[in-house]
């Protein structure tokens, strides 16, 4: 029988959620295209979608991620009197950070820049942070602060202040990341948000879930402390970590039209916000690829707009349960570059379940029990 995750059958009605709303935005990569200049980039930026290396493991470094396709963002605030950011939430690393008033990189000249001598709050930790990117590195040190998010103020929160960016922030629409990660993954040992948001009793429970829009630019929500039970339908399918760094569960399979085209024996993935796509070994995606019609042309896996309606939908198979993803779900329409799925191969073993799955799937992510939870989003 599946875990019923009894601590969400005990939430009262008149639970206090802590909603913060997400803007869905224009991404890098079609403002990039708006102005004609999207192939020089990715020439400049290849994509770097592996999120762990081995070493990571060993180093107080924290691989980020450079997507150009992200476009969910929300806003927080830092110091006494606050100063506003917009962050990308982001279940896919554990620490936050945003650009200071002493980064003088492009990336940091385009977005909004925290400085802590006009709050009272702050304090410097005096420790440096590195986090390294597909395509380069965020360098600066790290302070502590109050953290206002969802109107929740987290105290003497520690976060990084860039001194420099690497040139491909410059096209990141949000100032900065907060990672919602576990403890384990974070850089410089830092305390993620969320964990001090537990420790501080901040939170009725302690979990927090996430609603993606498909088109809507607003509707995105964050939620804080518990469930939103208006943003999802039917039962909650709650699947164990397999382990507590991301938010990691075993796929039993990838199904088109009955056949295992991927994963076959099971494999690894994490359920990452930080992440657009559906990340996966090299020769699993050429197969799922194959499997729905699709043919690779300039680095993307490319579909004839006319046939999405013809087109399978994937099945990921975990926990004993089905999660259908029919193909208005994987296909991306661009203006420019005609229709893509959103598959993409990394030299990794470990599979990303992005966005595309969680607008798909309404995501619940608990600490309490360790578990994801997933049901269909509405």
């Amino acid at each position: 029988p599946k875990p019923a995750g009894p601590e969400l059958l005990a939430q009262p009605d008149f639970v206090l959620l802590h909603r913060v709303p997400l803007i869905k935005g224009k991404s890098a990569r079609e403002s990039l295209e708006e102005q004609g200049l999207w192939n020089e980039y990715k020439g400049k930026f290849p994509f770097n979608p592996t999120r762990f290396d081995d070493q990571s493991l060993y180093v107080s470094n924290e691989q980020m991620t450079n997507d150009a396709d992200l476009a969910y963002f929300g806003v927080i605030s830092i110091g006494t009197p606050p100063q506003s950011f917009t962050v990308i939430f982001d279940t896919g690393s554990s620490n936050l950070w945003i650009p200071s008033v002493y980064c003088s990189s492009a990336a940091c000249a385009n977005h909004k820049r925290f400085n802590p001598s006009l709050s009272s709050t702050f304090k410097n930790a005096g420790k440096s942070l590195s986090i390294r990117y597909g395509t380069g590195s965020m360098t600066g040190f790290e302070g502590f602060d109050t953290v206002v998010v969802g109107g929740i103020p987290v105290k003497n929160q520690i976060f990084g202040l860039s001194q420099s960016e690497a040139p491909f922030m410059a096209h990141m629409k949000a100032d900065g990341i907060l990672g919602l990660a576990y403890p384990r993954l974070a850089a410089s040992q830092a305390t993620p948000v969320f964990d001090n948001m537990m420790t501080q009793h901040l939170v009725n429970q302690d979990m927090f879930s996430v609603y993606l829009t498909r088109n809507s630019a607003v509707g995105s929500m964050v939620t804080f402390g518990g469930v939103d039970t208006n943003h999802y339908s039917g039962q909650i399918a709650w699947i164990p970590l397999s382990s507590q760094m991301y938010w990691q569960i075993t796929v039993d399979s990838v199904t088109v039209n009955g056949q295992i085209v991927a994963c076959n024996g099971g494999c690894q993935a994490i359920v990452d916000t930080g992440t657009s796509n559906i990340v996966g070994p090299q020769a699993d995606i050429s197969s799922m690829a194959r499997a729905v019609g699709a043919h690779s042309a300039n680095g993307d896996n490319v579909v004839n707009c006319n046939n999405i309606n013809n087109m399978p939908s994937m099945v990921f198979h975990i926990h004993g349960q089905a999660f259908t993803l029919p193909a208005s779900t994987y296909v991306r329409q661009s203006t420019y570059y005609g229709c893509r799925t959103g598959l993409q191969s990394s030299s990794s073993d470990l599979w990303i379940l992005g966005d595309i799955f969680i607008r798909q799937y309404y995501s619940i992510f608990s600490r309490a029990q360790n578990m994801v939870g997933l049901a269909l989003a509405r």
